[in-house]
């Protein structure tokens, strides 16, 4: 019998010992990977806990769920098929990753075990750099001493020879026909010209540069860590060989300061998997790891698919009537109340 204890102690194994053993790791300051993320917001911040976020370390467990992102979605999930413990990938915060409500009430209900890794994870393994056609040579986690800001120096694959060679990498590695085809179907069946998906929206592009620029040395670095200009400037200094940028994870679009500079400096700037697909590129290694440390555990992976659609062809007729009378005779009626 496997229990949440067991759990704990496979993910500590994993990440080398980079879990939580005590109160002592969070309470002392001196663990590398207790970190608090803050904008300043008041009330926002959150302190990344790697391990055991909330459960009973002798419960039972049959069934792991691994998930980017614990939501209220994943928890109905994981009642519904049997999850004894969701291993998220990202921190789980009070009330945000559990509808609105306490997590204790919302994973008690359903006997639930919460976990979270993130940082703690981050640069076990060269997978994405890898997934993206390049070998890494050198590893930053906190560059520019911001911790978190991951910056990989890398060398292309011998079957990658252009910046289009690692477009079709990518829609082949993620299955992104696949994902068009699904797009297409469903808008079919819901009769939805407007229907979007985030990993179609998002794929990869070339940003400067043509599919028939060659590619020898890559920058690979990840915008929403805070990666500045600045950095970029340093980065090549550093690296000189580098004849490209590739920005994954997060992206920038047109006219944003990181293209202008990679344009200054003469490199290509590529766009590769957004951060929708990170639950494959992170969350499927980390899945295949668990599944062999516990061999009498049943693995899942939670996938989330988010999707745009206009109001007009959102919901059955029944749905659209119920939401314009909602609307109409309660949430509008206030508004002209309060207006006269």
């Amino acid at each position: 019998m496997k229990t949440v204890e067991d759990v704990l102690i496979a993910l500590d194994e994993l990440t080398g010992g980079r879990v939580i053993k005590s109160l002592n790791d969070i309470t002392r300051g001196e663990h590398p990977f207790v970190v608090m993320k803050s904008s300043n917001i008041p009330g926002k911040e959150i302190i990344e806990t790697p391990g055991l976020v909330y459960g009973d370390m002798k419960k039972e467990v049959k069934k792991v769920a691994v998930a980017m992102t614990m939501t209220e979605g994943s928890i109905e999930l994981a009642g519904a098929t049997g999850v004894d413990a969701i291993v998220a990938h990202h921190p789980i915060a009070e009330a945000a990753n559990s509808g609105g409500v306490i997590l204790k009430n919302y994973l008690d209900l359903y006997n639930v075990a919460a976990f979270e890794l993130h940082e703690a994870f981050h640069g076990l393994h060269p997978g994405i750099p890898f997934l993206h056609g390049h070998q890494v040579y050198r590893t930053e986690v906190s560059y520019g001493g911001v911790h978190g800001n991951i910056l990989y120096a890398g060398k292309v694959l011998p079957e990658v020879k252009t910046l289009g060679d690692i477009l079709t990498r990518l829609d082949h590695f993620m299955g992104l026909r696949d994902e068009e085809e699904l797009l297409h179907t469903e808008k079919e069946i819901r009769n939805s010209s407007s229907l979007s998906e985030t990993s179609i929206v998002t794929r990869g592009r070339i940003v400067h540069g043509e599919e028939t620029s060659p590619v020898n040395n890559i920058v690979h670095i990840f915008p929403h860590t805070g990666f500045s200009p600045e950095h970029l400037r340093q980065a090549i200094q550093e690296h000189p060989e580098a004849d490209t940028v590739l920005a994954s994870i997060s992206r920038v679009y047109d006219g944003h300061p990181l293209i202008e500079t990679a344009k200054e400096l003469g490199l290509n700037f590529i766009i590769g998997n957004c951060h929708v697909l990170e639950i494959l590129e992170n969350g499927l290694p980390l899945a295949y790891a668990l599944d062999r440390l516990l061999p009498d555990v049943e693995v899942v992976v939670f996938r989330e698919r988010v999707t745009s659609i206009s109001l007009n062809e959102m919901g059955s007729p029944q749905l659209k009537k119920y939401a314009e009378e909602m609307a109409e005779g309660y949430l509008l009626k206030k508004t002209a109340v309060q207006s006269v």
